[in-house]
């Protein structure tokens, strides 16, 4: 059988101690206590501990009744208790002693059971404990309570331990920081941190875990372009999300169509342009402006795929006679990203012809930069600065016409970003 550890807080009455000792019969006892008050003099609850003589006083009406201390009622020897004083209203200061002498205590009585009662002492004296044991792994919580006469204590004599379940508040505590990293679209840190995690023994709370590692694989697979592992992970909690997830639940499903559906290749443009806005989010830049380049390559490439033309095997025939292609060793016309967008005015006319005529000359200063890049033909890196200029130009230029194309061809409601928080209700 373990060692059982008693961390337990002094305060005015001795009674709920001598319960708390007698229920946990402990190896070893540590009394957390206040002491001497600077400004009045008087003596804190260490006298309980180690003063001499009779130092506890139990009233009863009129008459005073003097008991010697805690280690002596209880029958503790030297060796099975120490004590520790706390400022009685310092709750920072509090918690550090507190949590300092429990890892020493765990230094030294390796694998013990630990047992926190937080029934004495002042109120900010019992928070300390509390937050020591919550914030440390493996500490039970107990409070003595009993029979109440009045508001102030219990009756003596009434007195049982009551061991407090935690479960909750320390899972919740844990798995607090990595449902945060959804706030930076940090979902595979998130994924990575929650499976780290304990599963609690209670069914609500290990459900509430599961949901939350398997949604955060989910979108941390579609962050990396594996939309169908993100739509098979969600397809798991679809009963749990419901409703909350439906705009991601109908665009993901689209994400991963057949290619025959028109409706797929602007959505999967949709889904880069967010990409690109998460990666800027994470001060990424050089991946932000590498994904805006793709999209804006890839656009071109979409609106010339409606005419049938590939900007991998131009056909001759397909080449305005205004346009100088020149072709490849095998005899092939190859488009990049500048000869595409002029096809695309060329064979789409309208907008595309617009957009191209109105923004060639912004569209060149900003592949300037981008090639630059060392994700691209420099060393240079891309600031913060790089990418709001080309991230402005692409929202009120290449956005709209992306928009208005993607309407065309039926998709009117395009995905929103990425989830920040949870959804589902904890």
């Amino acid at each position: 059988m373990s060692d059982v550890i008693l961390i337990c807080t002094v305060g005015g009455s001795h009674q709920p101690i001598l319960t708390a000792l007698n229920e946990c019969r402990p190896s070893h006892t540590l009394f957390v206590c206040s002491g001497t008050d600077p400004a009045t003099g008087r003596p804190g609850s260490s006298a309980m501990v180690v003063g001499k003589d009779k130092p506890i006083e139990v009233r009863r009406g009129d008459s005073v009744e003097r008991l010697a201390n805690l280690p002596t009622l209880a029958g503790l020897t030297e060796g099975q208790w120490e004590y520790v004083e706390v400022p009685p209203d310092d709750l920072d200061a509090a918690v550090a002693i507190i949590i300092r002498n429990t890892l020493d205590l765990r230094r030294r009585f390796p694998g013990a059971r630990f047992v926190a009662d937080y029934t004495g002492g002042t109120k900010t004296m019992t928070a300390a404990l509390v937050i020591s044991g919550l914030e440390l792994d493996g500490i039970e919580l107990k409070i003595v309570t009993g029979a109440r006469a009045n508001l102030v204590k219990v009756h003596d004599g009434s007195q049982s331990g009551l061991s407090i379940d935690v479960e909750g508040i320390r899972m919740r505590r844990a798995m607090a920081p990595y449902l945060a990293a959804w706030g930076r679209f940090a979902y595979g840190e998130a994924a990575e941190g929650l499976a780290g995690l304990s599963a609690p023994r209670d069914p609500l709370l290990r459900a509430e875990l599961q949901i939350s590692t398997g949604l955060s694989r989910a979108f941390d697979a579609w962050d990396r372009f594996d939309h169908r592992a993100a739509l098979e992970q969600m397809e798991v909690y679809r009963q749990r999300i419901g409703s909350n997830a439906g705009p991601w639940l109908n665009a993901v499903k689209l994400l991963v169509a057949s290619p025959d559906d028109p409706k797929r290749e602007p959505a999967r443009l949709w889904d880069l342009w967010l990409n690109a806005q998460r990666r800027a989010t994470q001060a990424r830049y050089d991946d932000a402006v590498a994904r805006l380049y793709r999209l804006i390559e890839w656009t071109a490439q979409w609106l010339l795929m409606t005419k049938g033309i590939r900007t991998g095997d131009v056909q001759a025939s397909e080449i305005p006679p205004t346009m100088q292609m020149h072709p490849t060793a095998n005899g092939k016309f190859k488009a990049g990203l500048r000869d595409a967008w002029e096809l695309a005015a060329y064979h789409l006319d309208g907008p595309v012809r617009t957009f191209v005529e109105d923004e060639r000359e912004h569209l060149l200063d900003h592949l300037v930069r981008r090639n630059a890049s060392i994700l691209a033909h420099g060393d240079r890196p891309i600031d913060r600065s790089d990418w709001d200029a080309f991230s402005q130009w692409a929202e009120a230029a290449l956005i709209p016409l992306l928009r208005s194309e993607a309407t065309r061809v039926g998709l009117k409601n395009l995905c929103p970003q990425l989830p920040t928080a949870p959804l589902w209700r904890p």
